[in-house]
């Protein structure tokens, strides 16, 4: 015992050094998040309950005990057994136009033509100086009265100031005649793919579809670099308070491009872009010769063509003439020859091709282009942005040329009140097939197609498996069997997203060596009733593992 006692002090010194050894020998990590249910969405859709993060990138992911036992986070966060998902990715949307239109008339949700007037007087009051009225959100269609409007009244109360309010889906616009003016327009104006609208006495209406829209918004002066910049980071703001980190932006030019970089690499845009170009002789001349940028937060990898515009104005390319206007099946806005010449240059360099097509005939025209362009190869991953109507005939072909269906849910629940009116009963089957475009090619890219929809990317979510709007209407949802699981959903908005973009070894997944972007909130998505789905709140948003939003 004696003998004992004399080495007590030296054993108790050894055991409070392996003490000290233990904790000194956990690995430094930059943040340490715990006590959470992380959604990965890895390929089992595996659930985790905490991870570090070191350097921008998922550290590791496990066990709470695992991971606080092995890792010793400079910042360390008690998830308090809040819910946590990769960050949201909208596949679609038109992030650099959304900043910009924030400082236009808002029209979204107008009950009438004198609502819209009546906004516009407003906001005419509130910028007195602005050189022209612009607005946007409108839609016939949400008005008891469901005629497009003229501009009449327009230039009653705007006679000397030019007016340019574009629709709900930016493919038709009402202008008044001093804009007609400046952009040189008459009822003798040629245009192909567009339509300068007349009345039957030969006068023009002013309202302007597809192509037509581009000769008066092209009078319309850009907004100086500054100017610019403020909106940019405004509409940051409002894209991470929804949990959105990375954003497939679709049609932009080279000088759009370059000034998101700059603010990129100053540190203030810290959303990633995945920029679409728009297909002007001066972005193919410069992409094709220097190729695809692969940055940490920019991605230029595509070119966004239209194949036709929209159907809620009609100008959606179908097979058969619309059901309420037997006359009319739309147009293509460009010929077949130009869109099979353009596929065939893409399909020489390293980028996709990713073409907005919403009628059955565009659809169509387009699958059949690229299946020839391509010649067998399945994972380049050319996209149809949109994908509305699809004839049955048509549908294998997403998986048999491998393309890419990136879709928009909550068009499906904006235009569910009277698509059936555009496209009959039998036809409207086909239309916002989602589960049968997923089966076809076994992944959906999800998106909003903002500011044509809500940014949120939950509403997206909501629509896409409940097939129900914000009134949570219809009973039962429309058209359910397109519904898709609340698993794909996820994995719509955040690793098919990465896929389509080719980032899927970089984003969507919270699993190690990804990029730490991730949303924490308190709603389990995946086991919330459906209609708490759009009223669900991000709490956090982090970019690279920092902090760019939390709900106050």
């Amino acid at each position: 015992m004696t003998r004992l006692l004399r080495y007590l002090p030296v054993l108790a010194l050894l055991g409070s050094a392996a003490c000290q050894s233990t904790s000194t020998t956990r690995q430094p990590a930059d943040l340490v998040v715990y006590n959470a249910t992380v959604y990965t969405v890895d390929s089992a859709f595996s659930k985790a309950q905490a991870f570090a993060v070191k350097d921008g990138r998922f550290l590791a992911v496990g066990s709470a005990d695992d991971i606080r036992n092995k890792y010793q986070g400079a910042q360390e966060i008690d998830a308090k057994g809040r819910f946590v998902y990769p960050g949201f990715y909208d596949a679609h949307c038109h992030f650099y136009r959304y900043a910009l239109g924030l400082r236009d008339a808002n029209l979204v949700g107008t009950a009438s033509w004198a609502e819209v007037v009546s906004k516009l007087q407003q906001h005419r009051k509130e910028q007195p100086q602005a050189v022209w009225l612009t607005g946007r959100g409108w839609d016939q269609n949400d008005w008891t009265n469901k005629q497009f409007p003229s501009k009449d009244t327009l230039d009653a109360l705007f006679p000397n100031t030019p007016v340019f309010i574009i629709r709900v889906d930016g493919h038709a616009a009402l202008v008044n005649q001093k804009a007609l003016d400046l952009a040189g327009i008459t009822a003798r104006t040629p245009i192909s793919g567009g339509v300068i609208t007349k009345d039957a006495n030969g006068k023009l209406t002013g309202l302007l579809v597809d192509n037509a829209v581009d000769l008066v918004s092209a009078k319309i002066p850009e907004p100086t670099p500054a100017e610019a910049d403020k909106a940019l980071l405004l509409a940051q703001q409002q894209c991470v308070a929804v949990g959105l980190t990375s954003l497939a932006d679709a049609g932009l030019d080279k000088p759009n491009i370059d000034q998101m970089e700059a603010l990129q690499q100053q540190g203030k845009l810290k959303l990633r872009l995945y920029a679409m170009l728009n297909p002007t002789k001066a972005n193919k001349d410069f992409y094709f010769k220097n190729g695809p940028v692969h940055q940490d937060r920019l991605t230029v990898n595509s070119f966004k063509v239209y194949a036709d515009g929209a159907l809620g104005s009609r100008g959606a390319c179908l097979v058969k003439p619309y059901a309420d206007k037997p006359r009319e099946t739309g147009f293509l806005l460009s010929t077949e020859k130009e869109y099979r010449a353009l596929a065939k240059d893409i399909a020489a360099s390293r980028f996709q091709m990713n073409t907005h097509a919403i009628g059955d005939s565009a659809n169509r025209i387009i699958l059949n282009i690229y299946g020839e362009a391509l010649k067998g190869q399945k994972d380049r991953r050319w996209r149809i942005e949109h994908a509305q109507v699809i004839t049955p005939a048509d549908m294998p072909k997403f998986g048999q040329f491998g393309i890419v269906p990136s879709v928009q849910p909550t068009h499906a629940t904006s235009d569910m009140y009277w698509a059936g009116e555009r496209l009959g009963a039998q036809r409207i089957k086909t239309a916002y097939a989602y589960q049968e475009l997923l089966k076809q090619y076994g992944q959906l890219a999800l998106g909003s197609d903002f500011p044509v929809e809500d940014i949120n990317p939950l509403y997206g979510f909501h629509s896409a498996v409940a097939r129900q709007d914000a009134k949570n209407y219809p009973k039962g949802g429309f058209q359910m069997e397109n519904a898709i699981s609340r698993e794909d959903a996820l994995r719509g908005m955040t690793t098919w997203a990465a896929h389509a973009a080719f980032e899927e070894k970089r984003k969507g997944q919270i699993k190690p060596g990804m990029l730490a972007d991730f949303v924490v909130m308190k709603t389990d998505l995946l086991t919330a009733p459906n209609e708490q789905l759009r009223n669900a709140k991000v709490q956090q948003t982090w970019i690279a593992g920092e902090k760019v939003f939390e709900k106050k």
